[in-house]
């Protein structure tokens, strides 16, 4: 298990107890049927356990929310991580095995997932091979397609979110700021996604947006895969502006109309977008390809970047190499994924519930 499945969300409210829950009751079946091993993470909202399901010997993680805490109900993210999880059977997305109701606490169980993508890109000792990175996207976007096609926004795609199971299969995590694609008029928060991955329209502030949140982060993940360093690393919100638009050209009305529209598009500082040889000398071992699909899903107008059908009939995946099979990508450590604990709840550990 990933510390993904740990992360606490901001963005909470009060509510009641949601109507997915009901079918999973309070029962001793429910609680006799889980082991908590070993605690390895807590935070204000949740404790997380690495555990054991009893009847099959499975190993599973255990979230356990706190819900006495909020005065009438459960705290948004954890609503949601269900609901959508509920929803969503996927390969590729995280299996929630089960749900049950403890006094004041809500117990989420979770497949175990022992390693996280950012866990790889910052270990130096693990080579990426072109057909790694193209396996690792190519799971990701198979994953958010499941989602987009039953109109689910993730809105918080990052490496430490996309998990990697024993036998190398890539898995979405942490749902707790999805959200439904309703109606088109509904106002949205443009406070999501962890800012290094967030799209330009979430840093103006829009309040309508779609899909294209989710392929931009794609897209600045595939970058971060190929530099093994983040692309876009703001210190803060206004500093990810300039960091984002010094990279990538700031946006004019000519290139995404009615961008200055947008609540938080003030007076910009004007960077010219970068010609398609600096990008060349960026990412010295992309293929034209490679470029081209990076290009197409980092557009800053989000009306013309990809969707996650054009993502994955992109030319980058039928190019040679073929991507990786799964059980072959790399592990942490140079071995088999799960085969160092120690190193999975410290990579559990150092992130905040």
């Amino acid at each position: 298990m990933s510390s993904a499945q740990v992360e606490r969300q901001p963005g909470s409210i009060s509510t009641g107890t949601p109507t997915a829950m009901a079918t999973k009751p309070d029962t001793p079946l429910n609680v006799q049927n889980y082991s908590k091993d070993k605690k390895v993470g807590e935070g204000t909202y949740a404790v997380v356990y690495l555990g054991v399901q009893v009847s099959t010997k499975r190993n599973i993680a255990i979230k356990e929310i706190k819900t006495g805490i909020f005065k009438d109900g459960l705290d948004m993210s954890a609503i949601r991580e269900v609901k959508y999880l509920q929803e969503l059977r996927h390969p590729n997305v995280i299996e929630l095995v089960d749900v049950f109701l403890t006094t004041n606490n809500l117990n989420l169980v979770l497949e175990f997932l022992p390693c996280d993508l950012e866990v790889l890109i910052k270990d130096k000792s693990v080579v990426f091979k072109t057909s790694d990175i193209k396996s690792w996207i190519l799971m990701t976007l198979r994953g958010l397609h499941h989602c987009h096609r039953n109109f689910i926004l993730h809105r918080d795609l990052k490496p430490n979110n996309l998990l990697l199971a024993p036998d190398g299969e890539l898995k979405i995590a942490d749902f707790g700021l999805a959200r439904s694609l309703g109606n088109a008029n509904e106002d949205l928060t443009s406070n999501v996604v962890t800012r290094w991955y967030r799209a330009p329209e979430l840093l103006f502030g829009a309040k309508h947006y779609t899909e294209a949140v989710d392929i931009w982060s794609v897209g600045i993940i595939f970058a971060e895969l190929m530099l093994r360093t983040p692309y876009l690393p703001g210190k803060d919100d206004v500093d990810q502006m300039d960091v984002t638009f010094r990279a990538l050209g700031t946006p004019t009305e000519q290139i995404w109309p009615n961008v200055s529209n947008l609540p938080l598009y003030n007076a910009l500082r004007v960077y010219p977008p970068p010609s398609r040889q600096e990008l060349r000398n960026r990412f010295i071992a992309a293929t034209d390809k490679a470029l081209d699909f990076l290009i197409l899903m980092t557009q800053l107008d989000p009306s013309r970047r990809c969707n996650s059908t054009q993502a994955l009939l992109h030319e980058y995946f039928t190019e040679s190499p073929s991507p990786t099979e799964p059980i072959d990508l790399p592990k942490k450590g140079g071995g088999t994924n799960g085969s160092n604990n120690n190193d999975n709840e410290n990579s559990i550990k150092r992130r905040k519930l």
